[in-house]
């Protein structure tokens, strides 16, 4: 049997060779080692040809990799008027790039509440967000774009705010990243089996509970303050309960890809697949 989740690194493995280096090494180096998806990490520009694109496409179908693109980080669905054409144009590329290059998922941060009320943040935040689907599916660009949720509490990217987008339009679910739903509070919360089985119930009501065998998950160890989010830390120097939230996964039936963010990025993602082969009691055939 295949395991019901793929495991990959955010970004390039530390171990890529220099030589084919890239996209195109790293893809065939994650494969060596026994991961089996990616996500191209163009966080600061999307600055690739169509060329490079087909290249990457083809390498990572020979080796039954599968790909999503993280867009640049400087993405603001509530950016004011002069900046969202700038924002919009960054997530639009990504999107597009990202489905020549063979990505089936474009991650972004959706972007700041500057200190607003976040429901009247999501009034402006929803129909720019459906704009730029609409014009993707008449691009032809068959690519899901996914919210992640963030780590700080000013930011837009709560479990809810992620749901609101995802419930509003096609072609739109979470990036579930679960450090930092834990580090969000600031307290410490969001770290028990009893949590987070409260969080994929929600999900399956609100998305489908096919939408659970889908996920796109982000997972390291992190360290947090009282606004949330400080930075990412390798799993062993963390309190985040691995176990606790495999065995809610599990009891869900969730499926998906789940990429490490941590500083030891694919030796925490080989971590992961240990552990979830052990919580679920799969196999790799």
């Amino acid at each position: 049997m295949t395991l019901s989740f793929k495991f990959g690194t955010v970004g390039s493995p530390a171990g890529t060779p220099k030589k084919p280096g890239g996209t195109i090494g790293a893809i065939a180096f994650s494969k060596g080692i026994g991961l089996d998806t990616l996500e191209l990490g163009w966080v600061q520009s999307v600055r690739v040809s169509e060329a490079t694109c087909a290249a990457i496409k083809a390498t990572a179908e020979e080796n039954s990799v599968v790909l999503s693109v993280h867009a640049p980080y400087f993405i603001n669905l509530n950016a004011d008027k002069d900046e969202w054409p700038k924002s919009r144009k960054r997530l639009m590329d990504a999107a597009h790039y990202g489905f020549l290059a063979g990505a089936t998922d474009i991650i972004f941060h959706p972007g700041s509440y500057f200190g607003a009320d976040p429901a009247a943040v999501l009034k402006t935040a929803l129909p720019r967000l459906e704009g730029c689907v609409k014009e993707l599916q008449k691009n032809g660009d068959r690519v899901t774009l996914r919210p992640e949720t963030m780590g700080k509490s000013a930011m837009l990217g709560s479990f809810d705010d992620a749901l609101a987008m995802s419930k509003a339009m096609d072609r739109v679910q979470p990036c579930l990243d679960f450090a930092h739903l834990h580090a969000r509070p600031g307290d410490g919360s969001m770290n028990t089996y009893d949590e987070w089985s409260r969080l994929l119930e929600r999900y399956g009501k609100n998305l489908g509970t096919s939408a659970l065998k889908n996920l796109h998950i982000h997972l390291s160890g992190i360290e947090y303050g009282p606004k949330g989010e400080k930075n990412h830390l390798p799993l062993k120097e963390a309190d985040l309960d691995l176990n606790a939230l495999f065995k809610a996964l599990n009891d869900f039936h969730c499926g998906g890809r789940i990429l490490c963010e941590s500083p030891i990025m694919e030796k925490d993602a080989l971590t992961m697949k240990k552990a979830w082969m052990k919580a679920s009691g799969e196999k790799e055939k």
